[in-house]
């Protein structure tokens, strides 16, 4: 009998403490998934701040792009280029050295869940009670941030290039700068969603990297290729930023009426699908319409299960 009256006073005590211990979990809601997206962004500003290397070494292939490929091949394009002291190949390339100065560190930025995964960071990132999609558009927004601040750095030397410091320019460059930035992060995002090793990431972003670079026609004029390197151009995002770039910082030199209508004849000429001018407001669109797209599948891969 007082076995039985024991058992009972213990089955009544841990009744007791199951009603008294509760795991609380906060509800999911847009202003928590907003702070999600706010952390994820102050982490990767944190880490870019306190990782300095990184920030010179991502500015060594630019730097070497326009002042040591500029001024070698300056020689040899130097008879298919206006005759003007305003003008040489360093401001022709000068456009797609920009591209290339937010192209490897938006890329990298997002090469960082990749290094996360490998040491299990982002198993507790992706357990936390917000939607994964605040985290990717966090991860996003802070390789976008880093990318064009690397930009805006290396548009200090645009003088170097024969390149007005005019604040219009300066701007809109920017805002070119900050939409390629948007776009490439999230293009790394979606590639790193599912590689599981940082080695393999660096490798597939070499191999994918450099051909959109080239074909963005950053080093030459989309003008008299071959039709099958035409229909690769047409396909590079990259194309319709380089473009507008070039056409933008071309339009603020001080040029004389005959040397600018060579520069837009020959050496930036329209981008054109059969013969018919892509406007301006459909090539930013393309590529924001592609980094969203991007974002978006690097969110549905997030989704699922780890």
């Amino acid at each position: 009998m007082a076995t039985q009256t024991t058992d009972a006073a213990l089955t009544a005590d841990a009744g007791s403490v199951v009603d008294t211990i509760r795991v609380s979990v906060p509800e999911r809601g847009l202003r928590h998934d907003l702070r999600a997206v706010s952390i994820v962004w102050r982490r990767e500003l944190i880490r870019f701040r306190g990782d300095r290397l990184r920030a010179i070494t991502s500015l060594v292939q630019p730097f070497l792009f326009l002042f040591i490929l500029g001024t070698g091949l300056s020689t040899l394009a130097g008879g298919s280029l206006p005759h003007s002291s305003n003008f040489d190949f360093k401001t022709f390339i000068y456009p797609g050295v920009l591209a290339l100065s937010v192209l490897f560190t938006a890329i990298f930025s997002a090469g960082s869940i990749v290094w996360d995964r490998e040491f299990g960071f982002l198993r507790e990132i992706l357990v936390a009670p917000v939607s994964r999609a605040s985290i990717v558009i966090g991860k996003c927004l802070g390789g976008a941030t880093i990318a064009t601040f690397q930009g805006v750095v290396f548009l200090c030397l645009a003088w170097f290039a024969h390149v007005p410091y005019n604040p219009v320019l300066i701007l809109s460059l920017i805002g070119l700068l900050l939409l390629l930035s948007f776009t490439l992060t999230a293009f790394g995002v979606m590639m790193a969603a599912r590689i599981k090793q940082f080695q393999a990431f660096m490798a597939l972003t070499q191999m994918v990297v450099m051909p959109l670079y080239f074909l963005s026609g950053a080093l030459y004029p989309l003008n008299g290729l071959p039709a099958w390197l035409t229909v690769l151009t047409r396909l590079d995002p990259l194309t319709y930023i380089v473009g507008p770039m070039r056409h933008l910082v071309f339009s603020h030199l001080t040029l004389t009426a005959p040397v600018a209508a060579a520069i837009n004849n020959h050496l930036a000429p329209s981008i054109t699908w059969g013969g018919w001018v892509v406007p301006l407001w459909l090539s930013l669109g393309i590529v924001a319409v592609m980094g969203v797209v991007m974002m978006s599948v690097a969110i549905a891969e997030f989704s699922k299960t780890e």
